[in-house]
């Protein structure tokens, strides 16, 4: 029983809900913004549809594979799950993007899209973020880190401190 709680408990702690700003800042420190010519907001606004931001969302689809983590890595094609034969592209375990580890999941969403189909590998993008007007997605993101850094940056000046926060 004590392991089954744990476990449940371990299970939990692992997952990962993102607000939008924190995830557009945690996007853009690793690189997403202008990878491959894909916008920041074009990324966010793709998780949003796909996951709420969610690191252990998954969805079940008709052909038999499942989508993972908040990317909606699709089993077929980029991850393994050991239910569905894989092409497994990015040479890691679907569970592994169920984690707030998303390091991972990043990595294997370049992967994505450095195939032919690049974002439009996504139905969500095709269906809620091509041809739309993005900036809601990252609006406020960076002024409003901007503002904190500022007033920071007054606080600490006074003893010669650098406050650590990262902005867009």
């Amino acid at each position: 029983m004590k392991s089954l709680v744990f476990l449940l408990l371990v299970t939990v702690a692992s997952a990962r809900v993102y607000e939008r700003c924190e995830w557009a800042r945690l996007l853009k420190s690793e690189g997403m913004d202008g990878y491959r010519g894909i916008s920041l907001a074009d990324w966010v606004c793709l998780t949003k549809w796909e996951s709420k931001y969610n690191t252990e969302t998954t969805h079940h689809n008709s052909d038999g594979s499942t989508d993972y983590g908040i990317f909606q890595i699709n089993s077929r094609w980029w991850c393994t799950d050991g239910r569905t034969s894989s092409a497994n592209g990015c040479n890691i375990r679907c569970s592994e993007l169920l984690t707030d580890n998303v390091g991972l999941a990043i990595n294997c969403a370049k992967r994505v899209v450095r195939d032919p189909n690049g974002i439009r590998a996504w139905v969500a993008w095709r269906d809620h973020c091509a041809g739309h007007d993005l900036s809601s997605y990252v609006a406020d993101c960076c002024c409003s880190c901007l503002l904190m850094l500022v007033f920071l940056s007054l606080l600490f000046d006074f003893c010669n401190a650098e406050p650590a926060l990262q902005c867009c």
